[in-house]
């Protein structure tokens, strides 16, 4: 007990000195003599006890929003060494994102679990605003998500459709109602895996690539103790940075396999070049990091890039598919508008949606937009950093602060959307034919996928992915809910926000 209580107060001490140092430093070079944003009154180390365990994060927003009456739209918490910066509402968020997102597009340096996780930030989310995060960015807008080759996965997409409602065939013949979640994570983790690796595995091995990233995700609030510690938490804490170590092995021994196999495969692709489609590793091997010597990325580090890709595409989009779908299923009456807009433009006999209709659908595009707005999978975006110090609605904010921005409080400020917590599509539709500007390069309401030059690359395919499945899940069943048990909206903190509740649902088919 002696040593431990000696160890934590030279912790605290240290600590203390350290920004004591820092604070001086900065008052030095601070020559405009602006200050941080307000925020509550910082304790070395014990006022960041509260971000070490994960049932005390999930309260953070809470937290947030009971702070933000007290000292504004922006403020600061003190999170281990560095100040964090809080921003919530939306003109700052334009001013931060759109017209100084130069500055505001880096990330800040990562803590030793994460640099495991991220192979020392080499890959889009993690790598700091330069010449490695334009390599990645771009080669994934330009080989994966531009248009024609998202038109290249349709056949994917329709298998994977398929598959789905082949299971949900099984709870209609049973009468069971069905869980929904479970099913929209395995189908959308089957697509993913087939857009990253190219090829349709065994259950099997999708099973097993499933389990090693759900495992890293689910546990990754247990290693945001080595972000106070630094490199002496790997002593305090020595099974859990073993246990982080043999999670990080599992996942390369599972994917690096099916990396090399894929290598083989697009070495030999000119015996069968119609049957070849480009996957999103395709593109990985021939890379060359412009600042590193022009050197090709490891298998470890195209682990870590796969990985990215797969639980980017995965979680966020199932999640998002879940709550629309809970939504239709407690107003039936949303429901059944877009399922007669759907067959306005569907002909009779037509087993699935064709792809290019679902832009002629604008309620179908609204209800999408509605899902996003009112639940948001992130309430948060990703922590971003300023590449230099800069002035801010009269705050300096220092080039070592991480910039986190409240995404779900803004799409609910009843400022800007009337009755915000009501799900309400027609608040989507113009009578112009205005199409909303979810990037909010114009002006932002909402950012469920961020906004400014780190917005997710990914936005465009996330939302064709959603239109397409609640498309045609809602033209080939009828969604209702469980007798006696009302769709229950309450959320819960996972990966993503997801529904505390399950969603659980009876489905019939629809006579076509």
């Amino acid at each position: 007990m002696e040593f431990w209580f000696l160890l934590i107060l030279s912790l605290c001490l240290c600590a203390a000195l350290k920004q004591i140092v820092d604070l001086v430093s900065h008052k030095k070079s601070n020559q405009t003599k602006l200050s941080l944003p307000p925020g509550p009154t910082k304790v070395p180390i014990i006022g960041s006890f509260l971000w070490l365990n994960g049932s005390s994060f999930s309260q953070i927003e809470q937290i947030l929003c009971n702070l933000r009456h007290k000292y504004g739209p922006i403020l600061t918490l003190h999170i281990g060494s560095r100040p964090s910066i809080f921003i919530t509402n939306h003109s700052l968020a334009h001013q931060a994102l759109i017209e100084n997102g130069a500055i505001f597009a880096d990330r800040p340096p990562a803590i030793p679990s994460f640099r495991i996780i991220n192979s020392n930030q080499h890959n889009i989310n993690s790598a700091r605003y330069g010449p490695l995060w334009r390599l990645l960015r771009r080669n994934l807008t330009s080989e994966i998500l531009h248009p024609s080759r998202v038109k290249s996965f349709a056949r994917a997409r329709k298998w994977v459709l398929e598959m789905l409602t082949e299971r949900f065939k099984d709870h209609v013949e049973s009468g069971e109602p069905v869980r929904v979640m479970d099913h929209f994570q395995y189908a959308m983790f089957c697509l993913l895996v087939f857009m990253c690796l190219g090829e349709k595995l065994d259950e099997k091995v999708i099973r097993e690539i499933e389990e090693t990233q759900r495992t890293m995700l689910v546990n990754g609030g247990k290693f945001r103790v080595f972000a106070f510690f630094g490199n002496l938490g790997k002593v305090i804490f020595s099974k859990r940075w073993q246990q982080l170590l043999e999670m990080r092995r599992r996942q390369e021994s599972v994917l690096i396999p099916l990396i090399r196999a894929r290598r083989e495969r697009k070495e030999k692709k000119q015996e069968n070049p119609d049957e070849f489609v480009v996957s999103y590793v395709d593109t990985l091997f021939d890379l060359q990091i412009p600042d590193e010597g022009g050197r090709n990325f490891s298998e470890e580090e195209m682990v870590t890039i796969c990985s990215e890709f797969l639980n980017a595409g995965t979680d966020t989009t199932s999640t998002a598919l879940q709550w629309i779908m809970a939504n239709l299923v407690k107003h039936p009456e949303i429901q059944e508008k877009l399922y007669s807009e759907i067959e306005g433009f569907v002909s009779s006999g037509e087993e699935k949606i064709r792809e290019e209709y679902l832009q002629k659908i604008p309620y179908l595009k609204a209800i999408v937009l509605e899902g996003l707005r009112r639940h948001p999978p992130g309430h948060f975006v990703l922590p971003h950093a300023v590449t230099e110090d800069i002035v801010l609605d009269g705050h300096v904010i220092p080039k070592n602060a991480a910039v986190n921005f409240l995404v779900a409080e803004m799409g609910w400020d009843p400022k800007v959307w009337e009755d915000p917590m009501e799900f309400r599509p027609e608040r989507f539709l113009s009578d112009k034919g205005e199409v909303f500007d979810i990037t909010g390069s114009r002006e932002i309401k909402m950012m469920p996928f961020g906004a400014g030059r780190r917005i997710c690359p990914g936005l465009g395919l996330a939302l064709h992915h959603l239109e397409y499945f609640v498309a045609n899940l809602v033209r080939d069943f009828k969604w209702t809910a469980v007798d006696g048990d009302d769709v229950d909206l309450s959320e819960k903190l996972e990966f993503t926000v997801v529904m505390k509740n399950p969603l659980r649902a009876h489905i019939t088919p629809r006579v076509k």
